[in-house]
């Protein structure tokens, strides 16, 4: 039943993520009137930005842990922060995926005058690591977060959501800065177009092997150098 829950909860938000995201482009250019290269619609939009981010990890919680994206289900269930890691993987990601989808397709026929420009815009391996690069930035940002501040959902929030925010705006115009797989199929699903090789290679295939990479590079360098120098006050203040 737990799990169930869970499941339902990442539809749920992984839903809801893409309505925000529309409904914020509806705010700055429909209702505000700001054109998408104006200064202060970037403003707008990055405040928006993190305010989804607060909100749906917010939403998250209260539903009993639901993610919007499939690379925070992978790197928390691999860096051992979530138990039964492969069900989670196998179960969870499908459900985002297909809230991605649902939500995108709801958006074109309720809002058509939004558009779907296409994601992709440079070749194939410039997209892949431009991907890849993003993706493991972001993840070993987000791991250090959650060690660090744990116990603070803003602090741990808040450092997230900037670096991410940031990270986005770095990749917005040549791959769309999606760092998440279960968004850009949905984008893909909603502009009436087809899963192809570049699709699954740049938004699949190079953030997962990024993510691996930078869960690996926080157990192995980050991770273990906090425990030396927690193992080294400790030896000073008890020793």
């Amino acid at each position: 039943m737990a799990r169930n829950r869970v499941f339902l909860s990442d539809f749920i938000i992984a839903l809801t993520s893409v309505w925000l995201r529309a409904l914020s482009m509806l705010f700055v250019h429909k209702f505000l009137g700001v054109e998408s290269d104006e200064f202060r619609g970037e403003i707008i939009k990055g405040i928006l930005y993190v305010s989804r981010m607060f909100f749906t990890e917010w939403l998250g919680m209260r539903l009993g842990g639901g993610r919007y994206n499939p690379l925070t289900v992978l790197y928390t269930s691999i860096s051992g922060k979530s138990s039964r890691a492969l069900s989670s993987i196998s179960a969870r990601i499908p459900a985002q995926v297909i809230g991605s989808i649902t939500g995108a397709r709801l958006i074109t026929k309720i809002f058509p005058e939004i558009g779907n420009e296409p994601l992709l815009k440079v070749d194939i391996l410039r997209g892949a690591l431009i991907e890849g690069v993003l993706t493991y930035a972001i993840v070993v940002i987000s791991l250090e977060a959650a060690q660090n501040h744990s116990s603070n959902f803003l602090l741990e929030t808040w450092t997230s959501s900037i670096c991410r925010l940031a990270l986005h705006l770095l990749g917005s115009d040549l791959t769309g800065g999606c760092m998440n797989p279960a968004f850009a199929i949905g984008q893909a699903f909603a502009q009436g177009g087809y899963i192809n090789k570049d699709h699954i290679f740049v938004y699949w295939l190079a953030p997962i092997e990024a993510t691996l990479l930078g869960v690996w590079t926080f157990k192995s360098f980050i991770q273990t150098k906090d425990k030396q120098e927690e193992k080294q006050i400790w030896k000073t203040k008890f020793g």
